[in-house]
């Protein structure tokens, strides 16, 4: 699996757009015409990085909203954004999740719906700034996961298990990191092999920040 992060202007200030995400983002509000724009051309520049260069070519999205490449069914992909970042993923013949998130106020309740009893009273100890920040890992990462088994909050990400500074793990067949080293922003990264594609050799996870 591969992902990119960057800011929204950064990557548009950064990037060609291709003329197909120019013209279905103008179509669009201008808010989310720009995030639009920057997370497929930030998806464009990520496989152009890999050797799989869409060119022009379509982003579709499935009746869930999950992305998928027309004609390209060895590639898996993923897109996020929240306040202005934008995160995309591709992993080949896996399906894939990326979730990021700029930390914000959480509270009591929500972090005792997504973490475990010790860990949500842990948190809350926390002074506010590195409790919004270290729960924004963890919710990353458990949106991340249920996006790469093609669910969004219907997956009930809140009961993926990812414990306070976990930066790696599974759930079920899917396995996650949230790689924290070098991040501006809170972002998960989630994976899952295609059926009859288990044990063969595939992607590492490749980290990269774009247009910093």
């Amino acid at each position: 699996m591969h992902y990119l992060v960057g800011r929204n202007e950064e990557v548009l200030d950064a990037l060609p757009v291709a003329a197909r995400d120019r013209a279905a983002a103008s179509r669009l509000p201008p808010w989310r015409a720009v995030e639009y724009a920057a997370s497929r051309t930030l998806l464009r520049a990520l496989l152009r990085e890999i050797g799989e260069d869409l060119r022009d070519g379509p982003v579709a999205a499935r009746p869930g909203g999950r992305p998928y490449l027309p004609g390209r069914p060895g590639l898996g992909v993923s897109l996020s954004h929240s306040s202005g970042w934008v995160a995309a993923a591709v992993g080949r013949d896996r399906d894939v999740g990326v979730d990021v998130q700029t930390p914000a106020a959480v509270g009591h309740r929500l972090l005792r719906l997504c973490c475990s009893p010790v860990d949500a009273e842990a948190l809350i100890a926390l002074p506010e700034e590195r409790r919004r920040g270290e729960f924004a890992w963890i919710f990353t990462v458990q949106e991340a996961c249920v996006k790469a088994v093609g669910r969004g909050l219907s997956g009930r990400p809140w009961s993926v298990p990812v414990a306070l500074g976990q930066q790696a793990g599974e759930w079920g067949r899917v396995s996650w990191c949230a790689p924290r080293a070098g991040q501006p922003v809170p972002v998960g990264c989630a994976w899952t092999e295609r059926p009859g594609r288990e044990g063969e050799e595939g992607d590492t996870v490749a980290q990269g920040v774009a247009a910093q």
